[in-house]
């Protein structure tokens, strides 16, 4: 908008109140301007010493006709100037640009013309003017005029001190200061840091925002301790706000690692015990020093695992968890299962024994075990780890692998038979859990064949399913075939007779029918009306494409294989836990396509377990000998198959009669947990073997319900009074059920309002504790009062617990409690 425009827009204003309008122009600046100012059915009038002329056009002559009259050079005064009496009645226009800004803004409290004209530079573009005026109410102080002109110079809304220091923090943070820059330009800066000086304590003969950045991270340390608490109570506030807002958390800790480094914060902390920082999440240095000490300590045996899973759950709202969650699972995961270790019985008293505490207690430590491995493999900094790491492969290869291998052996080699009177057969798969869903006629079944899906998966995997909203799961196992690898382990979970090998290597056959291949298991599938299908194929169909498939066969098999994909080679037989934990999310979301598409009864199983160690073998881990036999057909890491096999005892040798498959092999099985030599293939990856942790394999039947059943975690407010007199408040709250699978952690933020009006730092709060002991359910938010709750004393105050709306920035009330504040003028010396 040029300057022109601008007086025109003004002058048609004053025409819509007045009929004549004097401008006084001492300048004689805008003669030139005046024909160019296209003011409609406007008659200009220039006073060149004809005023009594004038004065009878404008009453006399023409009494009806607007008029712009227009003065230039020195006005004389008083009696001298014979048209005083009409510019008193109408007023004088005058086209100074600190006049028509102010007129533009329409603001008439004390003190604004002296603010436009010490920023004439920000008023000289409309754009901004345009802008700024969109902010202002007409009662708008000098204060609230500054503050929104600096609101426009960075490009933003809201004007508070909070949300400008929000912007130039983030700024910081990234390295740059233009905005302050501009802040700067246009004269503001000063503003800025006479606000920051007032409300949060901060001064400084040559303040910046890299001394204000340290200046806030000095005084977080020292935990907002001053003698001007209430300057401090502020910044406070704002510090909290600004950590745990999404808006600018990642800007403070990006601020807060720089500040770390520049107040070398880590050599104060060196010498601290780490359970002494618990509650601190200022630097990252601080969860540094606490995994280092309790990695430590765990190794060390010094600690209880009930102590390091309470300073774990401690940790799980720190502002760095994200960083290091890996190495705290992995330290929790070492300690349980070092616990586990510690209080290993492995003796059993038969076969059947084994089995049935393996799936009830045993499979936990291998479970634990593959929770730490992946956790430390995947952990970003390992470092703290490695003597812990050491500890948990040596108990965990020595103590347990090992020492159950070989009790359990001498289970094995006391059954002429592959059977157990506690767990069915997987050759029995088909008949004792397939075939109850279907044997009627209207219900359909769908099995997911996981490859190498050991029980301690399936365990994990249904407890990730029953968190899921109207979903249940319920573990059970079969005895795996022997020899526990792929080609037999597959055929036995199809629908059979008899079952054995085909005598073409280590290939199966049912019924005499070969089971290789999603072709050939189709074909036997047909004849209960099923079929069978890869999972990735699945998972490329869309819904309609799953439905049609579903509807049109009475069983569906789905084969899976990621786990066995990576272990069984060489080069990735490392990564088997990351493939484990693929397998979970991959199995998760088939289970919720086939639901989405009606399937109601689904069966998730495997062909066989496996054995893994990270760490690589010594030679104790493999036999000295190597089988003998007439004709030896397939000879595996953990298996041979052949005829005519000489026994030895370094294997236990089983006839195809004693395994209950038909054909002329005899089975040889490495005893214990040992390995036979191979080259070319892995060995910290093997099965076909009969360890349990091979032959316990799972079968999980999910349902999906009809009602919801998941909810979160319910939270009580516990007031221990109604009043707030002083300058915080600490509130009770109760966690009323452990969490659990069904009752699912509630994380919230806690907060004071007057009306919507917020007086406190917002809180952010987790409610996860496990603990069936109600004493260990409760905790305390503690809120600091704004300056801004002076202003609503004896006012009644809102202390809301408030929940954010999923994929929203918005949040909701969850619960509150009414407080009256009634502080008196000492509590603004209360800290």
């Amino acid at each position: 908008m040029t300057e022109t425009s601008s007086i025109q827009k003004h002058l048609e204003r004053r025409f819509q109140r007045h009929r004549v309008v004097f401008w006084h122009d001492p300048e004689d600046e805008y003669a030139a301007d005046l024909d160019a100012l296209g003011l409609d059915g406007v008659e200009i009038i220039r006073v060149t010493n004809n005023e009594f002329a004038v004065k009878n056009q404008l009453l006399h002559v023409e009494p009806d006709t607007k008029f712009l009259v227009y003065r230039s050079g020195v006005v004389p005064t008083g009696i001298g100037n014979w048209l005083l009496d009409l510019e008193l009645a109408y007023g004088i226009f005058t086209a100074d640009r600190t006049s028509l800004v102010q007129q533009e803004l329409g603001l008439t409290s004390e003190g604004i013309t002296e603010v436009v004209q010490a920023h004439e530079k920000f008023f000289q573009t409309a754009k901004r003017v345009q802008s700024l005026k969109a902010l202002l109410a007409t009662d708008d102080d000098v204060l609230l005029l500054q503050a929104k002109m600096s609101a426009v110079v960075l490009g933003q809304r809201d004007h508070s001190l909070q949300e400008i220091t929000r912007t130039l923090l983030i700024e910081n943070a990234d390295r740059t200061d233009t905005k302050f820059r501009a802040l700067t330009d246009y004269n503001l800066s000063n503003f800025y840091w006479q606000g920051a000086s007032s409300f949060y304590g901060y001064t400084s003969p040559n303040p910046s925002i890299d001394d204000f950045v340290l200046w806030i991270f000095r005084q977080a340390i020292s935990g907002f301790i001053s003698e001007r608490p209430s300057g401090l109570r502020e910044i406070q506030i704002i510090f909290s706000s600004l950590r745990y807002d999404v808006r600018s958390e990642k800007a403070m800790t990006t601020l807060a690692k720089r500040a770390a480094r520049d107040l070398d914060y880590a050599s104060t902390i060196v010498d601290l015990d780490f359970r002494d920082l618990l509650s601190n999440d200022l630097f990252e240095d601080v969860d540094q020093k606490i995994i280092s000490d309790l990695a430590r300590a765990v190794a060390d045996r010094t600690i209880t695992a009930r102590e390091v899973a309470e300073t774990i759950r401690s940790r799980q709202s720190s502002v760095w968890i994200n960083e290091y969650r890996k190495l705290y699972t992995a330290i929790g995961s070492a300690s349980d299962l070092l616990a586990a270790l510690d209080a290993l019985n492995v003796s059993m008293q038969s076969f059947d024994e084994g089995l049935d505490r393996y799936r009830k207690d045993w499979f936990r430590i291998d479970q634990l075990y593959r929770q730490f491995t992946y956790a430390a493999r995947t952990a970003e900094h390992t470092g703290p780890l490695e003597t812990l790491r050491a500890q948990v492969e040596n108990f965990y290869a020595n103590k347990f692998l090992h020492t159950l291998g070989s009790a359990w052996q001498q289970q094995v080699d006391s059954v002429d038979r592959w059977r157990s009177s506690i767990l069915c057969s997987q050759t029995s798969f088909f008949t004792d859990h397939v075939k109850p869903i279907t044997r009627d006629g209207r219900r359909k079944a769908v099995v997911i064949i996981s490859d190498a899906m050991r029980y301690e998966v399936a365990d994990e995997l249904g407890s990730r399913i029953r968190q899921e909203n109207r979903f249940d799961a319920t573990l059970d196992a079969v005895l795996g075939v022997l020899p526990s690898y792929t080609q037999l382990g597959m055929a036995a979970l199809l629908p059979h007779s008899t079952i054995g090998h085909s005598g073409k290597g280590d290939l199966a056959d049912v019924d005499g029918q070969p089971t290789s291949g999603t072709a050939n298991r189709s074909k036997i599938l047909a004849g209960v009306q099923g079929t069978s299908i890869l999972a990735e194929d699945l998972l490329s169909m869309t819904r309609d494409e799953i439905r049609e498939l579903y509807q049109q066969h009475q069983v569906l098999y789905i084969y899976h294989n990621r786990i066995d994909a990576t272990g069984d080679k060489q080069g990735t037989e490392r990564q088997v836990f990351e493939a484990v934990e693929k397998t979970l999310d991959e199995l998760v979301d088939l289970v919720k396509r086939l639901t989405n598409a009606n399937a109601t009864n689904i069966l998730v199983t495997a062909d066989h377990g496996f054995l893994f160690q990270d760490s690589a073998l010594d030679d104790t881990g493999y036999l000295s000998v190597a089988p003998q036999g007439d004709d030896i057909a397939i000879q595996a890491r953990r298996y041979v198959l052949g005829t005519g096999l000489k026994p030895d005892p370094a294997f236990t040798t089983f006839t195809s009669a004693q395994l209950g498959l038909t054909s002329d092999y005899e089975v040889q099985i490495p005893k214990s947990i040992h390995r036979l030599r191979l080259k070319g293939s892995g060995a910290r990856f093997v099965h076909g073997g009969a360890s349990l942790q091979e032959i316990v394999v799972p079968v999980l039947a999910i349902k999906k319900k009809r009602k919801s059943d998941t909810r979160l975690v319910n939270v009580e407010i516990l007031p221990e009074s109604d009043k707030i007199t002083t300058g915080q408040l600490v509130v009770k709250l109760f966690q009323s059920d452990p969490v659990t699978e069904k009752i699912q952690t509630r994380t919230v933020r806690a907060g004071l309002y007057v009306g919507e009006t917020l007086i406190s730092e917002h809180v952010p709060l987790v409610f996860d504790q496990e603990s069936t002991d109600k004493r260990d359910r409760y905790q305390s938010a503690v809120m600091f009062l704004s300056l801004d709750a002076n202003d609503y004393n004896n006012r009644t105050a809102e202390f809301r617990l408030e929940e954010q709306i999923t994929n929203t920035n918005q949040w909701r009330v969850y619960a509150k409690a009414m407080y009256k504040l009634k502080r008196s003028f000492a509590s603004d010396f209360d800290f």
